[in-house]
């Protein structure tokens, strides 16, 4: 009798444990579909120095297309039909007030005011307004999110893209690629953290401070590892005529030996730096030549990117390369496309670099999003200032060009826990100074590092005994881009 109780009620349990656990499941199933992030881990677990998130990410990576020379936001993003009506007109004191100027406008005793050369329209569910130069990006309107309010200190380009890209307008400070290297390590161990990317459309261009990429005070096996077009996209990476992988793997051994005995000797932490280079170096013998293989790539793709995907060094192949690094969990990709410094004859000239970079960079954002990968990819488009609503030199429409000016500048974002489809902050009337939710370079910045799990201001190194962030003792987070 006893025994036959114990069965009916171990049945009885049974029944109801799968009953329950089915229930269970069921909720569990539903929390993931709504709370995506409910299960992820806090750990880090890739290298960094910071052992978990500070909270969880959004973002597992960043592309960052970088416009060097300062993209005019008037003739791209930011429709501004006053300017066209008021062509020619000089600009009211009361709008440009005691703002300084370049060098370039000293003997410039007139300012007139001059609109776009290229018509806008609205398109998508959004409504955002796009140039006729960038029909390409128009197409995922709706996937972007477009910041009409930024604005920087720096008025010169050296100053204005370290600031962009380290927080400080002088050299020696970590570039961001650098700092996410540094707290989060990467979970790819054969190709480098920070992978940077450069490219011209050919037009005469202001030259790149490599600190941009630099790793500043942080051991050197955070900086930026340049890929370059031809045989060898990363330099001294082959061996040697006459020496085998065998024989440069002993070599390694060797030489770690000597490393460590200098380490002890010294107490030089820079050389576990050294170390790491050269195990990365023999790693990416193998890596680096097969994800800059794009033999395997369809016509389809080629298409999608332009014809000049398939030109190794060009802005479009550099775009192909970093969905390609994107694939194999690089965490920080930075393009830089250089020539967009038009102080003449901007019509023709902002059309060429248009011409070399939109589709490309549509491309990018609409392929990471059909392979799945956009939702945890960031994506940047942006230079370091904007342009100036009056003309340097003649305001004639198919000449004139227009100073740097630092006041307001547009960049879009994409993928990554940004919002889609809305346009961020305003510009006056003449896209001169910024009208509603400005954002300073700073807090473009604590975003980025908001967006991949990082506090901004607990990302900190101990450098001539202070504590150094990437934003200083600046920067708050955008919560209005944030999805």
């Amino acid at each position: 009798m006893k025994k036959e109780f114990l069965q009916n009620q171990y049945k009885k349990t049974r029944r109801q444990f799968l009953q329950q656990t089915s229930y269970g499941l069921g909720a569990l199933a539903l929390s993931s579909l709504t709370l995506p992030n409910l299960f992820a881990s806090s750990k880090t677990s890739n290298g960094g120095v910071l052992s978990q998130f500070h909270h969880l990410p959004k973002a597992k990576r960043v592309i960052y297309l970088f416009q060097s020379g300062g993209p005019s936001q008037m003739e791209l993003f930011d429709y501004k039909p006053e300017l066209t009506k008021r062509w020619g007109e000089e600009i009211p004191d009361s709008v440009r007030g005691n703002q300084r100027v370049t060098g370039m406008l000293a003997a410039q005793s007139k300012f007139p005011l001059v609109g776009s050369y290229f018509d806008f329209k609205q398109y998508g569910q959004s409504g955002g307004w796009f140039s006729s130069l960038v029909p390409h990006i128009a197409e995922i309107a709706d996937d972007i999110c477009v910041v009409r309010s930024m604005y920087t200190e720096a008025i010169n380009h050296e100053p204005a893209v370290l600031f962009m890209q380290t927080g400080s307008t002088q050299v020696g400070r970590p570039a961001i690629g650098s700092w996410m290297s540094y707290g989060l390590g990467s979970p790819n161990q054969n190709l480098p953290s920070f992978v940077v990317l450069l490219s011209s459309a050919g037009l005469e261009a202001q030259n790149l401070n490599v600190s941009a990429w630099g790793n500043g005070f942080l051991p050197s096996y955070h900086q930026g590892v340049q890929f370059r077009s031809g045989a060898d996209p990363v330099l001294y990476l082959s061996n040697p005529k006459g020496v085998d992988r065998e024989s440069r793997r002993r070599a390694l051994d060797y030489l770690e030996r000597l490393e460590q005995e200098q380490k002890k000797a010294w107490g030089d932490p820079e050389m576990d730096s050294k170390i790491n280079q050269y195990e990365m170096a023999y790693r990416m013998q193998a890596s680096v030549p097969e994800v800059s293989d794009f033999s395997d790539e369809p016509d389809y793709i080629f298409e999608m990117y332009g014809p000049d995907s398939r030109i190794p060094g060009t802005y479009a192949a550099n775009c192909l390369l970093a969905r390609r690094l994107a694939e194999r969990d690089v965490p920080f990709v930075q393009l830089y496309h250089m020539g967009w410094d038009q102080h003449g004859n901007l019509p023709n000239n902002i059309s060429i670099m248009a011409k070399s970079s939109e589709q490309a960079s549509a491309a990018l954002v609409k392929d990471l999003k059909q392979r799945g990968l956009l939702e945890d990819t960031l994506v940047i488009w942006g230079g370091e200032f904007g342009r100036t609503a009056f003309s340097q030199g003649t305001p004639k429409p198919e000449r004139y060009g227009r100073d740097h000016h630092p006041r307001c500048f547009t960049m879009w974002m994409a993928g990554g826990g940004i919002k889609p489809g809305i346009t961020y902050g305003q510009t006056d009337d003449f896209s001169y100074n910024i009208a509603e939710d400005p954002v300073h370079v700073h807090d473009f910045q604590a975003t980025l590092l908001h967006l991949l799990g990082v506090d901004h201001e607990r990302l900190t190194f101990k450098h001539q005994g202070r504590r150094y962030r990437l934003t200083d003792v600046h920067g708050k987070v955008v919560r209005g881009i944030i999805g």
